[in-house]
């Protein structure tokens, strides 16, 4: 589904990335990792549109069509199916927690489609269905992260890009968000990349991993290959082998 060879991209007088290349199939879950300031947001905000690409390139493949995101409009590569959930949730805490849902869908002028997929968010999510008129300032993190996951859904994805999910969260509030990750993958097919500073439980979701250093990958391979990976059990899981 999509594939990066010699992906170079420059942040202000910083070249972040200087030679990535990975590769997602369909319905997988792919999970980045490395440490601070090795380019893995670089990487999602390069894949989306929001930051331009020196050099290399970037396709998706979706039904028959492939798109080039090294050039495409980030509007365009939303209604081609690939959303981006940003570090940090980026949710807008002056609104309802509806209205965060209905900027999601701000492509979609179907109202009856948007009214559904609202509705599969709040079986998603019960406490956002409870609180949806509220100010969603008023969220707990965890509670945020899952509007975060939501507003994306509203997009209808088929790879969602997914920045830091467990950032401050809680270890029961993590595993629950990771949880349903799964499950979006299992049972909606869609197809994840993944940023985590939680290495272990990004791994251990993941059907294939990518550890990434300094701008480019230096490990490839099966999330359980990683996991038992000795290089990477001491650098990036703290666990000796």
């Amino acid at each position: 589904m999509l594939t990066v060879e010699g992906l170079q991209v420059t942040r202000g007088r910083t070249r972040v990335l200087t030679d990535l290349t990975l590769e997602v199939g369909a319905g997988e879950i792919a999970a980045l990792i490395g440490s601070n300031g090795a380019g893995k947001t670089t990487t999602l905000m390069a894949l989306s549109g929001l930051l331009p690409i020196a050099q290399g390139t970037a396709t998706l493949r979706l039904d028959g069509q492939t798109f080039d995101l090294t050039r495409a409009d980030p509007a365009k590569l939303v209604r081609a199916g690939l959303v981006h959930c940003p570090e940090g949730r980026q949710i807008f805490t002056r609104l309802t927690i509806e209205e965060n849902l209905r900027l999601g869908a701000f492509l979609n002028r179907d109202e009856a489609r948007v009214r559904a997929l609202m509705d599969e968010i709040y079986a998603l999510f019960p406490v956002l269905r409870e609180r949806r008129h509220e100010a969603a300032g008023g969220l707990s993190g965890g509670e945020q992260m899952m509007l975060a996951i939501g507003r994306a859904l509203m997009g209808e994805p088929r790879l969602l890009l997914l920045d830091e999910p467990s950032l401050g969260l809680a270890p029961q509030v993590t595993e629950r968000i990771f949880d349903t990750l799964r499950d979006l993958n299992a049972e909606r097919g869609v197809t994840l990349l993944l940023v985590e500073q939680n290495a272990m439980m990004a791994l251990d979701i993941a059907h294939r991993g990518f550890v990434i250093r300094e701008g480019r990958v230096e490990l490839a391979g099966s999330g359980r290959d990683l996991l038992e990976d000795p290089h990477v059990m001491g650098a990036y899981l703290g666990l000796s082998a």
